[in-house]
């Protein structure tokens, strides 16, 4: 599907989960500005409108003002000082949440030239779980899925076998 110009496996397997449980008909704000995902969900019939690249951690005003019937966090919440607050403002009961998990043999991410593509957060699973039970959503379904490089080490060795990202789509009762 997406072979050449994007990272096509993450993309794949995060597109499958989404039409597995969200509707075309069913409008999606998608945290952080518009993005290649964003765009592909776009191409795929759904309806979604990208929050505007503010300090989520300090602003939740789009979460509040917006109308939207799913929320979708695709490798944003290890960029959050206090992803707890934006789950308490998500003003939806559907929620798809994609993270990078924490690795063992690597550290987290930060970028040397960019002060705001850093991790904050690196989760376990079980960290994400917990978040979303402490904010009423229960785990309706989940994934975890490894992400191979074309490098040579032994880093790049243990990609193939450890699961890197987890995928989690969560629902709670109606406020």
């Amino acid at each position: 599907m997406y072979e050449k110009t994007y990272p096509s496996k993450r993309f794949n397997i995060t597109l499958d989960f989404l039409k597995k449980h969200i509707s075309t008909n069913e409008s999606i704000l998608d945290l952080g500005v518009p993005n290649p995902f964003s765009k592909i969900m776009d191409e795929n019939g759904y309806s979604v409108k990208n929050t505007k690249g503010e300090d989520l951690d300090n602003d939740q005003t789009t979460l509040l003002k917006e109308d939207y019937s799913v929320l979708t966090a695709f490798e944003i919440f290890e960029h959050l000082l206090n992803p707890y607050t934006i789950l308490e403002n998500v003003k939806c009961n559907k929620i798809l949440i994609s993270i990078p998990m924490r690795l063992w043999f690597s550290s987290a991410y930060r970028s040397k030239t960019d002060k705001w593509d850093r991790h904050y957060h690196e989760f376990e699973d079980w960290q994400l779980d917990w978040l979303l039970e402490k904010t009423g959503f229960k785990i309706v379904d989940s994934i975890k899925f490894t992400h191979p490089v074309k490098k040579i080490g032994f880093r790049p060795l243990l990609r193939y076998f450890t699961n890197r990202y987890y995928l989690v789509y969560a629902e709670r009762e109606k406020r």
